[in-house]
């Protein structure tokens, strides 16, 4: 099962605050244990919502609005995407991660949809057949 496992931001990383050279030290050697026992497929830091805009939708209205963004409890300051055989290995190895920011903070584990999911509503597998080429592609396109 792949999840999605969400750094929720804190005051310090919307502020900007870099992590400590210590904490990227410690933070790459848990990258490096997740790579070896073959469960992260991704991970990156995002920058401060300032940084960012949101899109809202309303029916065929957008509006974008520019960072930062209120209530810092609801925002995201970094993801891995991770292969896992279940939800309590992922637990486990959040359990394992360095705290990722300097100060106290959460991480939230989302497990992601799979094509088993919508099988019900794609009765016929052309929608599933669809997404399998864009994925197909967008892999291609990656390692060129």
């Amino acid at each position: 099962m792949k999840v999605m496992v969400l750094v929720k931001a804190t005051p310090d990383s919307e502020a900007g605050v870099m992590p400590s050279e210590q904490l990227l030290k410690d933070m790459g050697a848990f990258n490096e244990r997740l790579v070896e026992a073959g469960i992260m497929l991704a991970g990156e830091g995002l920058k401060p919502s300032s940084a960012g805009a949101r899109v809202h939708f309303s029916g065929k209205n957008r509006t974008v609005t520019d960072g930062p963004f209120p209530e810092t409890k609801e925002l995201i300051a970094g993801y891995w995407l991770w292969e896992v055989k279940s939800m309590e290995e992922a637990i486990e190895w959040v359990k394992q991660c360095p705290n990722p920011m300097m100060e106290d903070s959460d991480i939230d584990i989302r497990p992601l949809y799979s094509d088993e999911d919508f099988a019900e509503f794609d009765p016929t597998g052309e929608i599933m057949e669809q997404e399998k080429e864009l994925r197909a592609r967008m892999e291609a396109k990656n390692q060129k």
